[in-house]
Formats: structure tokens, C-alpha cells, sequence
């Protein structure tokens, strides 16, 4: 049976942006950036997308594509019989239990938007928003509902296909977040005292650099990208031969970055506006920002209603973008390894991911007795993916391709054979060999406190 593939180019670069745009650039990047110096640990950030991040895309690219196949069986296919086999399974792994508990987190976003549709963040202290959230996270019953609605649309996308799935939900997503987000960041941009929060995310202040920023600003680039979750390997299997992977991965890249930099002057001239400080933390979304809206427009109440409604909008979306990727992962796999139909392995992987999601939510309140090493189950999925399993498989991912992979195959991949010039594959294969790997291996150390 011939192998489903993305329609066109717009189609190519809108899905993986999708997959890798997610909340890891609206959420996480600004409250990092907030806690290492603003523009400091943007301009790193950056840095390491560009020189680290798309070589490992690239990597992911080459081996989805001359593959044609699930994550998993991809790297089975490459590694033969040697052991090199078990890394595709650890990234398909790695985005399944990532898809369970992720969903949950964009439950609490549908939330706020209900609450902000239906004014119950107006009007508060700060005292007020602390405890809501306590409440909504402990409720045994709404962020559950929330999880299963998020994963109803996700379902529905995925059982479409490729084309009339993935590919066109991400035309009609990623332009509309795109315009969410420039209407939020216009409006915050606006307020009084705005520029502040500007030049807090645009003049770096180099003294706050240390050892630990670099790492924190290396760890987002690879937690944003969605690399070594098997996103980028599978929809690279859906990419033609005439794809440039190059390029593909350098646009991934800018428009990652372009919309961490717009969530920066989203959030942070609107925390300035009204003398918020930028290192608030995770909370920063869900606690701090809509005190934020609530104060900031405090003139005009219609305004920040509206504001706060587009900006959990645009959260919700940011975060089905990727949850659609990530559920792709899981739905190619049991599809091609099981031989069954597109539709019933994506109900396997719903099913499952709803059981996920739903113990994971109720380890935060009603069941907060569900704990594995003294950790919520949601806290158990967050570390042992996120900190463990994420750098393993994005490690080993670039030995494969630099050490064990003939490097003719990746030439030919790299140069769509012989095709495209092959200038930077020299760079390209050091990268992989010693600098990433390297890169990574800190990391991981870094966040055990070995280094």
C-alpha cells in the first residue's frame, strides 16, 4: 500500500511547525526567560535552535524520510539487528506518555477560556486566581471532561489521514495562532509602562549568563523543538523526495523562535504594565497572568476580557497543535506494526491516552495518594520524559546517524541524491558526531547536579 504524504510545501512546513509550536514556546520559554534574564537567555536560545536544534531536526528528517515508515520500525529498518533497533521505540514511547499527560495541561487551558468567556476571572486578587487554579487542578471531575475534549478533537483530526487530517488542520491552526498571537502582543505592547517588559526581553544583560542559563536555554531548544518525541521522525516519513530537509528544518526553527519571541512581548510588557515580576514561574500562566489582564486593562474591563479570552485561545491552540503531532506518533506506530486500519489504531492510542490523562489529573487532587517516588503521576510522566527519556533518545539519535549510519546514506539523504549542493554537510555530520551529543550529555548531567 502506497505511503500517505503531505500535499504540498505549505502543507510540509506548517504540520512540523505545528508539531514543534506548542506550549513548550507560549508557556515554558517565558517564564525560563523571565527567571535567566530576559534578553540574555532569548539571544542563547536562539543559538542553540540555529546551530544545535536543526541539526538534530535534520537528523530526525533523514531518517523518517529514507525510512518511510513509523518511528520505530524506521530505525529498526536502518539498525538491522543490532541494538541501535530500541531507539525508535524509546521515542515512540516517549511521545505516548507524552501525549497523556500534555493533554491535561491543555484541559486547563479550555478552562480559562470557559472562565474568561464567562467573566469568572474578573475582578480578582491575586489571592483569588491562586486559589482557583488550586480548586479547578484538585476538581475530580473538570479537568478530566476537559482532557477527553481535547483528545476528541485531536482524535477526530488524526482519523482523517495526513491530508485531509494533519495537513489541513494545520493550515487553518498555525495561520489563525499566528494572528491570535500578534493581536495579544499589540495589545500588550500598548499598555502603560510597556516598554520595560520590551527592553527586558531585548537588551541582554550578559552578567546574569552562567553555566545553568546556557544549559536551561540548550534544554528549551530541544524541549521546543519536539525532539526525540518521534513528531519529527514521523512526519518526516510523509515528506516526498523532493523535500529539502535543510530548509524545511531552518524554517521550523525561525518560526519556533519567532513565536517564543512574540510570546516574550506577549506576556512580559503586560507583567511590567502593572509591576508583575517576569520570574513568576509555571505559574506564570495560569495564576499570575490573568491577574495581569485583570489589572493591566483595568480602564477598560471590556478590553481585558477579550484579551484574556484570545490569549487561552491561542494557548488551547498551540497546545492541539502538538498534541496532534504527538498522538501521530502513537497511531502510525500500532497502524503499521499491528496491520490494522489508521481509524482503530488511533482509537487504541485515544483510549489509552484518556486513561493516561485522567489518572494523571486525578494524582493532583482527589487521588493525590497516586505517587511514585514521592511524586504526583503527573509529575512522575513530566520528569522521567522530559528529563530522562527526551535527552537518551535525542543523544542517541545523533550517534546514530554520525557513528553507526554509512555516511554515503546520509549524504544522499542530506543532498536529496545529489540534488542540492552539499556545503554544509561537513558541518552538519561534526555537528552530529561530537557537538550535539556533547551538548546533550551536559544537559542530562546538569539537571542530576553531576556538573
Amino acid at each position: 500500500m502506497k505511503r500517505a504524504n503531505f500535499g504540498s510545501k505549505l502543507g510540509v512546513i506548517l504540520a512540523t511547525a505545528g508539531s514543534a509550536v506548542g506550549l513548550g514556546n507560549i508557556w515554558r520559554f517565558p517564564y525560563l526567560a523571565g527567571e535567566n534574564g530576559g534578553a540574555a537567555f532569548m539571544l542563547l536560545y536562539i543559538g542553540c535552535v540555529l546551530l544545535l536544534g536543526i541539526p538534530c531536526m535534520v537528523s530526525e528528517f533523514i531518517i523518517g524520510r529514507h525510512a518511510q515508515a513509523n518511528t520505530a520500525r524506521a530505525y529498526r529498518k536502518l539498525a538491522g539487528r543490532s541494538p541501535w533497533a530500541v531507539v525508535g521505540y524509546i521515542s515512540v514511547l516517549t511521545g505516548f506518555l507524552i501525549t497523556g499527560y500534555y493533554a491535561v495541561v491543555s484541559g486547563w487551558c479550555v478552562q480559562y477560556i470557559y472562565a474568561s468567556l464567562m467573566g469568572h476571572l474578573s475582578g480578582g486578587t491575586p489571592e483569588f486566581y491562586a486559589e482557583y487554579f488550586k480548586t479547578f487542578e484538585q476538581n475530580p471531575a473538570k479537568p478530566i471532561i476537559w482532557t477527553f475534549v481535547l483528545f476528541g478533537i485531536t482524535h477526530f483530526v488524526i482519523a482523517h489521514g495526513v491530508r485531509d487530517g494533519i495537513e489541513r488542520a494545520s493550515k487553518l491552526m498555525m495561520p489563525t495562532l499566528f494572528i491570535l498571537l500578534l493581536v495579544v502582543v499589540v495589545a500588550s505592547c500598548l499598555l502603560p509602562n510597556a516598554g520595560k517588559g520590551v527592553e527586558f526581553l531585548f537588551k541582554p544583560d550578559f552578567s546574569k549568563v552562567n553555566s545553568s542559563v546556557f544549559l536551561g536555554a540548550l534544554g528549551q531548544a530541544f524541549y521546543s523543538l519536539s525532539i526525540g518525541m518521534g513528531c519529527l521522525c514521523t512526519f518526516a516519513s510523509y515528506f516526498n523526495r523532493q523535500t529539502n530537509l535543510v530548509n524545511c528544518a531552518v524554517q521550523v526553527g525561525v518560526i519556533d523562535s519567532m513565536v517564543a519571541i512574540l510570546a516574550g512581548l506577549m506576556i512580559f510588557p503586560a507583567a511590567f504594565s502593572v509591576g508583575v515580576s517576569p520570574d513568576s514561574g509555571p505559574s506564570l500562566i495560569f495564576i499570575t497572568l490573568p491577574n495581569v489582564f485583570n489589572h493591566a486593562f483595568g480602564g477598560l474591563p471590556v478590553l481585558g476580557y477579550v484579551v484574556s479570552l484570545l490569549f487561552y485561545a491561542l494557548l488551547t491552540l498551540a497546545a492541539l497543535t502538538s498534541l496532534i503531532s504527538l498522538h501521530e506518533v502513537s497511531t502510525a506506530f500500532f497502524s503499521e506494526e499491528l496491520h490494522i486500519t489508521r481509524q482503530r489504531a488511533a482509537w487504541i492510542v485515544t483510549i489509552c491516552c484518556c486513561i493516561i490523562g485522567a489518572l494523571c489529573s486525578l494524582s493532583l487532587g482527589k487521588w493525590d495518594g497516586l505517587q511514585l517516588f514521592g511524586m504526583s503521576l503527573f509529575s512522575v510522566f513530566d520528569f522521567v520524559t522530559g528529563q530522562i527519556l527526551l535527552p537518551i533518545s535525542g543523544f542517541l539519535t545523533c550517534l546514530f546517524i554520525g557513528w553507526v549510519l554509512p555516511h554515503k546514506m546520509v549524504r544522499d539523504e542530506f543532498t536529496n541524491r545529489g540534488t542540492l549542493r552539499d556545503g554544509l554537510f561537513r558541518f552538519y555530520i561534526v555537528s552530529v558526531k561530537y557537538v550535539c551529543p556533547f551538548c546533550i550529555l551536559m544537559i542530562f548531567l546538569h539537571q542530576f547536579g553531576i556538573i
